[in-house]
Parts: C-alpha cells; structure tokens; sequence
C-alpha cells in the first residue's frame, strides 16, 4: 500500500516505489538506467538518476532513493552490490572499464517525481525547461507546489529571477521540464537537520532491539576494469 505524506501547502505526498520519473536519460546513461532500474525497485529502492561523466576516466554514477527521499550509506552499500552483477552480464557500456559509484540524490537533490517537487515546497529550485516559456528556458524561484489534471500538471514557481516588467509567478508544464535540482540554502539544511535528527530518535521496529544489525557483503561496486560478463547466478533475476 501507498504511503502518504504531507508538504507545505498540505498537499498529499504518495510514497509510490512505481512513481514514474518526469525526466529520463539518453544514450550510455540510458542503458545503465534500464539495466539498473528493476534490481533497485526490487530491493524496495527507486531510480533517482543516472550521469555518466569522463573527466578522470569513464566514472558511471546511479544516484538511488528509497519511496519516501530517503537513503542511507548502508542502502547505497547493499544497492551498489546488487546492481553490480547485472550491469556485469549485461555490459551496457561495451568494451569500455568504468568506475561505478552509488550515491543518495544529497540535500541539493534532483527534482525528477512530482512528489520531489511536492516535498521540496517552499524550498528554491532551479529549473531548465525544453521549450521557451516566459521567453526563457531557465528559471530560479521557490516551489509553490503542483496543479493541473493528469496529463497537464504544471509546476507553480515563484520567481526570484523576474524582471520588473515580468511576472513573477510562472506556471511550467511537467512534461517539458529538462532538468531541475534544489539549490542549497541555509532553510534546506535546517530542515534536512531536523529531519535526520527525529529519524535518530525514532522508535526502533519490533523485534530490532538488541539485534546487530547484518553488514551487507562488499561485492564489485566499484570498477577499477572492465572483467568478461559473468553468468547470472541461479536464483537471481534478470532485468527486463
């Protein structure tokens, strides 16, 4: 079952693993994407983004979440030796060594669902649009929140970038959204403290206390070269 939430303006947050992302990669970075996507949800974690960057050798970074934003060292441990593997038997960089890093989306997170959008209410963002709107295609301002009927949900920004002849409320359309990422003010990281602050302070599950908690196995996460494709174990489950 869905889990709900509650942002700023207090609309409800659905903490879907299927939650479909508005923005999505294109060439190599998309076919680590595909390969990687399936073996995170099953292990209850969702997709944030995928980068595949070059400037101290091929570096492939998966950045990974679970439903509700949130993603520890040890979720990024346990997901790195998953993913690893498969990205193995499936070579979706042929013939070419990478490094493979998995990261938590951090503070200054990539804005990629509308429930990132509905979390990051009151919160300043910058967006980069495919299209013009408002003769631009690059927007700063503060998340005011989400409206519009499913196929037409636009995101409410208001401005901080306007001009005195330009307004300063904009309405930009979800699906023409090319990029946008939260910008890290002194309001974000009070507010991130405070959360990491009352998750340490929760009340531990039923039946945890007192048990050790189990070190995940340190697997081929990070690639120093590119080895044969292995076969797939017996037991484990390839990717669609």
């Amino acid at each position: 079952m869905d889990e709900e939430q509650t942002d700023l303006a207090g609309a409800a947050i659905v903490e879907d693993l299927d939650e479909p992302r508005l923005m999505t990669e294109t060439g190599p970075a998309a076919r680590v994407a595909r390969v990687a996507s399936p073996v995170l949800k099953d292990l209850g974690y969702r997709l944030v983004r995928v980068k595949v960057s070059s400037n101290q050798g091929p570096v492939v970074q998966i950045m990974a979440e679970r439903p509700d934003g949130t993603m520890s060292v040890d979720d990024c441990e346990k997901a790195s030796v998953a993913v690893s593997p498969f990205l193995d038997v499936e070579d979706p960089m042929p013939h070419q060594p990478y490094r493979l890093e998995m990261s938590s989306p951090g503070i200054d997170r990539p804005l990629v669902r509308e429930s990132d959008f509905l979390r990051a209410v009151g919160h300043e963002a910058r967006i980069e649009t495919l299209g013009l709107h408002y003769n631009r295609k690059r927007f700063r301002g503060w998340v005011e929140g989400i409206e519009g009927a499913p196929g037409a949900r636009m995101l409410k920004l208001r401005r901080m970038d306007a001009g005195a002849d330009e307004e300063a409320d904009a309405r930009l359309p979800l699906d023409d959204l090319a990029e946008a990422r939260l910008v890290l003010t002194e309001a974000l990281i009070r507010e991130s403290l405070r959360a990491g602050k009352a998750a340490m302070e929760a009340p531990e599950p039923d039946g945890a206390e007192g048990e050790p908690a189990e070190s995940p196995r340190r697997g081929p996460g990070r690639f120093a070269a590119r080895r044969k494709p292995k076969p797939v174990q017996p037991g484990a489950r390839r990717p669609k």
